[in-house]
């Protein structure tokens, strides 16, 4: 029977950072921030606020910051605002809500930083430096912190994962109606973001800490009573702490709970994580770090 993988509980997430057009290596996390989506929708400079109180003008600048710097034409924002159903003065009616997000954000920006919505032929398009946008300051941390992984540096790479999760004020804009394009963002960042706080918590174990994360990860395995990795995570850090039978617990309510709602074992693999808790295999021993 093959030992689970040491380096993680189960497979690591992979792959670029969901939701952001960014490359590796741009500004890291720590500037002060205008605009934001990782919460309520924000557009401010601590003073002025920029998001409309319109219903309608609050989902176009979601819709146009989700799109940061692309080119966002206006039968989609007509498809997103209005579905089917648009207004017989549909044309007016967007170019009063474009008005109105222009009127707010030039009080932001001021001369020096010009015009952040503009109007490209049949569409527009909101410039945001990277700086100013938590989306983008979010995806920085993120692939900074798995470069630092990878470079087998799991102390920055933990504290980059950890600085980009610090940037999350709630639910994606939560305040924002729903439609097709917010509504995917939505969801994919949101599960971008439980990713990320497996990797920081896959991270945080290599690092030999995991006394400190058990009360965190019982909070996630009630959060998320079926998820499979939060359930290998946590029973690798109760087994390190010396608490094996409540170990297997973990997994024998996780059995019964897939058993009875859905008709399935554990897969494979978290089985084979069991069988190594139970013979208290080498391979789950917690690490030995350098003092040097």
């Amino acid at each position: 029977m093959a030992p689970p993988d040491s380096r993680s509980a189960l497979s690591e997430h992979a792959g670029t950072v969901s939701g952001c057009r960014i490359a590796a290596g741009s500004t890291p996390v720590g500037e002060w921030m205008r605009f934001g989506v990782l919460g309520a929708l924000m557009a401010t400079d601590g003073v002025a606020c920029a998001v409309p109180s319109a219903p309608k003008s609050r989902q176009l600048l979601a819709l146009l910051m989700i799109d940061a710097g692309e080119f966002v034409p206006v039968d989609r924002c007509i498809a997103e605002l209005w579905s089917a159903d648009p207004p017989k003065t549909v044309m007016s009616t967007l170019q009063t809500y474009v008005f109105q997000i222009r009127r707010l954000l030039r009080a932001l920006s001021g001369a020096d930083r010009g015009e952040l919505l503009v109007t490209r032929k049949q569409g527009y398009q909101l410039l945001l430096a990277e700086d100013d946008f938590d989306a983008h300051l979010f995806a920085a941390a993120v692939l900074a912190g798995r470069d630092a992984v990878r470079a087998g540096d799991d102390l920055r790479g933990s504290a980059e994962f950890e600085r980009a999760l610090r940037l999350w004020r709630g639910p994606v804009l939560a305040d924002v109606a729903p439609s097709p394009s917010i509504t995917a963002f939505q969801v994919e960042l949101t599960e971008h973001r439980r990713g990320v706080l497996e990797q920081r918590i896959e991270a945080d174990l290599r690092l030999g800490r995991h006394a400190e994360l058990v009360g965190e990860l019982r909070a996630l395995v009630e959060a998320h009573p079926t998820h499979e990795n939060t359930h290998a995570q946590l029973m690798v850090a109760l087994h390190r702490c010396g608490r094996t039978a409540e170990s297997l617990r973990v997994y024998e309510r996780l059995g019964a709970l897939l058993g009875d709602q859905l008709g399935m074992l554990p897969s494979p693999r978290l089985q084979r994580l069991c069988e190594a808790v139970r013979t208290a295999d080498a391979v789950l021993a917690p690490p030995v770090l350098s003092t040097g």
